[in-house]
């Protein structure tokens, strides 16, 4: 079982897929941290305003959410190869035009376009992975995806305040450029092409998610400014949920659904889109209030205050690769359990110790926690929500999982930046240590609440040798 699971095993062209796929994710996900360091240099040298420099986050994080499940349905149709390499182009392009910008209105419409190069790159990567390894080697794969990926989410900060202090804040946006124009050729040059199920692509299914994707993340990102009782808030809520129950309803009837309702049958697949929308709820949420907390409450500077993130990233990157192959022989549930529960114990310990001049060591241990946790649970609950269904459906699940982890993600931050203005404020060290301890707290709930969905996934059985070879070939084998 050891020697199946060893990385020596794979194909060069598995190989291939698996590299490309994690540096695309790296640095769609780099992208989406690394501004946060760098926002009072984008804030001094282009006089943005508060709710400006908000929407240089929110606006990446808008259509990225909202365009995934497009992203997906596209790549299906068109070919997940091309609209990788399309992908990246546009990534490469609207990082160039950030750089480019002389006022925030041209930064923000930049960055949406940034969040859309990533919408079309990240589940069709995903699918593209998962349909090159079969069933039995996923675990590793994922494992190996989600180390870099969780890599890239503490990098961010650290080199987002690194370039802003020692070049500038353009050169965050400028890194992106080379590493996605040398990738675009390789994809093209190394990876087969694979599609999704052929047939008229659902139109109208498209339009319905991506409104309902908006109107639920407008929601979640404008509710602490706006305010959550306001009609703002309300209506986009209120219409977001309307939109998708009309999604459902269409999806039921349609001949060929961008989303088969039939995929939700599946404990794992519902399950798992649950269980990370809570987990990266819980862990977005920490690294945005944590990066403050060393900087406001403990009067760290940006870079010091990035390093100080490094337990929460070691964690994914050492131990992801391995808790993927181990996901292949104990199963995903007892992982996601064991994970999720661990960073439940991680946020709740740092919320109980957190205060104005706390020592590091201590809050360090508490962060390396939750960091295995993370580390456990997430290859198990990717490998849980897109191994389990037909090859032709890889796609399409692989979108709805991506989504699910961005929702999961603006609503973290969302709900825990509502706790924070309720208990705390800017102005005091004291004050930002009081709002944060009830924000850790909220976070612990989160992926307390994570585990809870993850006790309804099915229990582990190893597969004998006769059903191992009744299993779906993989999508990879499906090119032109």
């Amino acid at each position: 079982m050891d020697k199946k699971a060893a990385p020596a095993a794979t194909t060069p062209a598995q190989r291939w897929v698996l590299g490309l796929s994690a540096l695309a994710s790296f640095v769609v996900v780099l992208d989406m941290l690394v501004v946060a360091t760098a926002l009072s240099a984008i804030q001094h040298d282009l006089g943005a305003s508060l709710e400006d420099l908000e929407w240089t986050v929110n606006a990446y994080t808008l259509s990225f959410a909202v365009l995934l499940m497009t992203g997906s349905a596209l790549g299906d149709r068109y070919g997940r190869r091309r609209l990788f390499a399309i992908g990246l182009g546009l990534f490469a392009a609207a990082s160039a035009a950030c750089a480019l910008s002389t006022h925030v209105g041209a930064l923000v419409a930049a960055r949406a376009v940034q969040g859309a190069g990533a919408a079309l790159i990240m589940p069709v990567a995903l699918g593209l992975l998962n349909g090159a390894f079969p069933p039995e080697r996923r675990g590793w794969a994922t494992g190996i995806y989600g180390s870099v990926t969780g890599l890239a989410a503490i990098v961010g900060p650290i080199l987002g305040g690194v370039v802003t202090e020692h070049l500038a804040w353009q050169w965050i946006f400028w890194l992106n450029v080379p590493i996605t124009l040398i990738a675009i050729p390789l994809v093209l040059g190394r990876i087969a092409e694979a599609h999704g199920p052929g047939g008229t692509l659902d139109l109208p299914g498209l339009a319905l998610a991506a409104a309902a994707a908006l109107g639920i993340t407008w929601a979640l990102v404008r509710g602490n400014t706006a305010g959550w009782s306001s009609a703002e808030t309300v209506s986009t809520l209120a219409g977001g949920l309307v939109l998708g129950v009309l999604l459902v309803v269409r999806e039921l009837r349609a001949r060929a659904p961008m989303l088969p309702m039939r995929l939700f049958r599946s404990s794992a697949f519902s399950a798992g889109n649950a269980v990370v929308f809570f987990l990266n709820g819980s862990l977005t949420s920490a690294i945005f209030f944590t990066a403050q907390f060393h900087q406001v409450a403990l009067g760290h500077g940006p870079v010091a205050a990035g390093l100080r993130l490094l337990p929460w990233g070691i964690a994914p990157f050492l131990i992801a690769p391995r808790a993927g192959a181990l996901t292949d022989r104990i199963g995903e549930r007892s992982l996601i359990l064991i994970g999720t529960l661990l960073l439940a114990l991680g946020m709740g310990w740092i919320a109980l110790i957190s205060e104005p001049g706390i020592g590091y060591v201590t809050t360090a241990v508490a962060m390396a926690v939750g960091g295995i946790g993370f580390s456990l649970a997430l290859p198990a609950v990717t490998k849980a929500v897109v191994s389990r269904v037909a090859p032709q459906d890889i796609g399409r699940a692989s979108g709805t999982f991506s989504t699910s982890r961005q929702l999961g993600g603006a609503f973290g931050i969302a709900l825990t930046g509502a706790a924070f203005a309720a208990a705390g404020g800017y102005a005091t060290a004291r004050q930002f240590s009081d709002g944060y301890i009830v924000a850790m707290s909220v976070s612990a709930t989160l992926a307390f609440a994570a585990a809870v969905a993850g006790i309804v996934l099915p229990r582990h059985r190893r597969p004998t040798p006769a059903t191992a070879d009744r299993r779906p070939a993989p999508v990879a084998a499906q090119t032109d």
